[in-house]
């Protein structure tokens, strides 16, 4: 089976060019909509990154991140058993935890694991700078697709708890029926595409390059600055 028959037998209708292509696109729907005003644009990093930069660029908003990390199924790292974000946020799914009979000292041993990424990456990301001040703001949390949501999820928890006046999710493309658990938990989520066969996330992008630590540091030297911080 091709490629193409793959896509087509998922639905795909398009393939965006890179995380940068669907950025632009995906910026230009954020700023027609008539309830974003003044927003805090964050990444999830890394693959959040590019797209949340043409959002901040197009909106002229200034441009951060939200740390977040899957916790991978030991022997099955792609498949998302939760997620962990800064501020001690843990999301567990239970069905995947339950279905596979992970123990809860191989959850232990991957959300330490995970603990460590996030810390690196708050060390290489931001260096001696504080998260960005949520309270009272508009907040757009930007991702490169939902497909099972966790990682998101664990975003909006993450956020919710510093007490955004509005909470936005936006990508390129999400599976319905998450689009739909998600969107409840926010005031609005906007995507380019919402399919009830998503498959795999990088299936709708043409390059689906891992973003890289330096890729992410240099988009966030070009953001707005961010004055307020806690």
């Amino acid at each position: 089976m091709t490629w193409r028959s793959i896509l087509s037998h998922l639905g795909v209708r398009r393939r965006f060019a890179d995380r940068a292509a669907a950025g632009e696109e995906l910026a230009a729907r954020v700023a027609a909509e008539p309830n974003v005003v003044a927003p805090l644009v964050l990444a999830l990093p890394r693959g959040g990154v590019p797209i949340a930069a043409a959002i901040a660029h197009t909106l002229q908003a200034p441009l951060d991140l939200l740390l977040v990390r899957k916790l991978g199924v030991p022997d099955q790292a792609e498949l998302a058993m939760g997620a962990i974000a800064e501020g001690g946020v843990h999301v567990l799914n239970d069905e995947v935890v339950t279905h596979l009979g992970v123990s809860a000292a191989q959850i232990a041993q991957v959300t330490a694991k995970e603990q460590q990424e996030l810390i690196r990456r708050a060390q290489v990301y931001r260096g001696t700078r504080a998260a960005p001040l949520l309270e009272g703001k508009s907040v757009i949390l930007v991702d490169d697709g939902l497909a099972t949501g966790t990682t998101m999820r664990a975003a909006i928890r993450a956020a919710r708890s510093r007490n955004p006046a509005r909470l936005i999710v936006a990508v390129p493309v999400a599976a319905h029926d998450i689009a739909a658990e998600l969107g409840a938990e926010v005031e609005q989520l906007i995507a380019l595409e919402v399919v009830d066969d998503l498959g795999a996330i990088g299936l709708w992008y043409a390059d689906f390059t891992q973003t890289s630590d330096a890729e992410v540091c240099a988009l966030l030297g070009g953001g707005k600055d961010i004055e307020t911080r806690k």
